[in-house]
């Protein structure tokens, strides 16, 4: 008779379980319940782990708080502050960037830094939806980096159709950077420096096609399936590869208009190539998302130990590849045995940390280069990169990320977060870059991890517009806004000027400042302003932008 009871009292309770469930204070409490117990569950993981929970960023977001920015600028909303020098752009950004306005980032679970990170890592949407068309580009020294033009499938054409047709019914007049041009904008995509498309970097290709860009990879030599045909791998901040592949590119597509976007430690080669080239580069505008703007202090800085076995696990996979080939060159075993990201730098780079063998030993042909085997004109043109760097601190001298930034020419949005568990703390980020230069804007959020940038999921867009990546949609909008006003400047430097526009050369043959001759790589270098140049305006503290041709 107690076990009939018991059993009916409990196929009661499964009855009126349901039933409560639909009460909306037992629902709350019972979300409350869970969300509580799944933290519980993820602090031990992160323990296990040895994740950080939390990082102390307050810092250096309390100095710039503290900072003498222009009225516009600054903390924007709850959890985003716009940094800059306060700029004709940067006050047209702010006012037609709606992305910036409310980013409506998401909040833990989805918003938990670690989760974002390794999500943008290994999994995401569309990556069956995308199609790609290789090509291999053979550079001076007879390298090879290979080239990934995404392909507009049938589904991105009807989707992109239907956006358009709805953005005219409401909006009249209005459309995107890409969408149905003559002259689509070209989009390059700089993946991370250890190589490889992540799931973070296929859904902006994806984002940006449904947008009418013509999408392209730039992948380094001897990464993600590209072959190596010498004995010599990509410095984190030599940017000659890239100069040769944007030449390339620009050459494919001649009339249209040229951005760029790198992803986390991509950066360090975008940015290279933006101070070294300057005016000379084809580019309009650039963007780095969750960028490497220090990179002596990234490396030495130490990792979670999950991502740093991740990080080395891929380059040493790179390495382990062509190891008999490159033993007479560098000391593969140690960098095969390294257990932080520097010391595989070191030993890969630095001639301090390299055997001392004669040519003779890997068979040289008569009249090359003794570290490489590169013939002597082409060593002429690598210049002083035909050497390896002699120790940790002059390798940096020379692949700093920023140590051309005041030859910078073009805009560069820089995307930050303050819970990046790959990068250093925010409080290491240079200001007086964002705050004196006119060229960096910096976007710093309070949560977001390394590349993640995920929205509320009232607020995420649906699938066919690319997922709710916050970054993608603020990057993609930015360069349209940038679009928008070099079109003005133009229209404003032509009627004051009284001379005809162009119309066959377009934004493409516009720079920020008069061309100037590229000058040798130095750490710092003094530059004199020209009378032409940027001046402030006396009456409103504005920068005016000087544009010329630079063909």
């Amino acid at each position: 008779m107690a076990a009939f009871v018991g059993d009916c009292f409990f196929c009661l309770l499964l009855f009126l379980l349901p039933l409560a469930y639909h009460w909306p204070r037992v629902r709350c409490w019972t979300g409350l319940v869970v969300k509580a117990l799944s933290w519980r569950l993820w602090v031990i993981i992160c323990l296990i782990l040895e994740l950080p929970l939390n990082k102390n960023t307050n810092t250096w977001a309390e100095e710039a708080k503290s900072a003498d920015i222009f009225s516009g600028s600054g903390q924007i909303s709850d959890d985003l502050r716009f940094i800059c020098k306060p700029t004709a752009l940067a006050k047209y950004l702010l006012q037609h960037c709606g992305s910036l306005a409310k980013p409506r980032l998401a909040a833990w679970p989805r918003g938990d830094p670690h989760l974002q990170t390794l999500s943008s890592l290994l999994w995401g949407q569309h990556a069956d939806k995308l199609q790609f068309t290789r090509d291999h580009l053979l550079l001076k020294d007879g390298g090879i980096i290979a080239l990934d033009w995404a392909i507009r499938t049938t589904m991105c054409e009807a989707v992109a159709r239907r956006k358009w047709d709805m953005r005219k019914e409401h909006q009249f007049g209005v459309r995107a950077l890409g969408c149905f041009t003559s002259t689509p904008p070209v989009l390059l995509l700089i993946p991370q420096s250890w190589g490889g498309m992540t799931p973070h970097l296929k859904l902006l290709c994806h984002q940006a096609l449904l947008q009418g860009f013509y999408v392209v990879v730039v992948h380094p030599r001897g990464t993600d399936g590209c072959p190596l045909t010498t004995a010599r791998l990509t410095e984190f901040g030599d940017p000659a590869d890239l100069e040769q592949a944007v030449a390339y590119v620009h050459s494919r597509h001649p009339s249209s208009m040229m951005v760029a976007v790198s992803e986390g430690s991509g950066s360090g080669i975008l940015l290279s190539y933006l101070g070294e080239c300057g005016s000379s580069t084809c580019l309009t505008a650039a963007a780095a998302i969750s960028p490497v703007l220090l990179g002596q202090l990234w490396f030495e800085t130490t990792m979670p130990p999950i991502y740093r076995w991740g990080a080395l696990f891929h380059r040493k996979q790179q390495l382990r590849r062509y190891a008999s080939s490159f033993r007479g060159v560098l000391d593969v075993d140690r960098a095969l045995s390294s257990s932080s990201l520097r010391d595989f730098e070191e030993a890969v780079f630095c001639s301090s940390a390299q055997p001392q063998v004669s040519p003779l030993n890997f068979g040289l042909r008569s009249g090359s280069h003794p570290q490489w085997g590169l013939a002597p004109s082409v060593a002429w043109t690598l210049d002083e990169r035909v050497y390896p760097a002699k120790d940790w601190e002059s390798y940096w001298e020379r692949n700093e990320p920023l140590r051309d930034a005041d030859e910078v020419a073009i805009p560069v949005l820089c995307i930050c977060s303050s819970d990046d568990p790959l990068l250093p703390p925010a409080s290491t980020l240079p200001p007086s870059l964002f705050m004196s230069n006119p060229y960096f804007f910096l976007v710093l959020t309070d949560r977001g991890g390394h590349c993640g940038f995920a929205l509320e999921e009232e607020r995420t867009v649906n699938e066919e517009e690319g997922g709710g990546i916050w970054s993608h949609i603020t990057v993609l909008e930015y360069f349209r806004v940038v679009a928008e006003f070099l079109r003005g400047e133009e229209r404003n430097w032509v009627s004051r000027s009284g001379l005809e526009e162009n119309s066959q050369t377009g934004l493409r043959g516009w720079t920020m400042v008069p061309p100037r001759r590229k000058r040798a790589t130095e750490m710092r270098r003094p530059r004199p302003q020209a009378p032409e140049q940027n001046y402030m305006d006396a009456q409103e503290g504005n920068f005016t932008w000087k544009r010329s041709y630079t063909r």
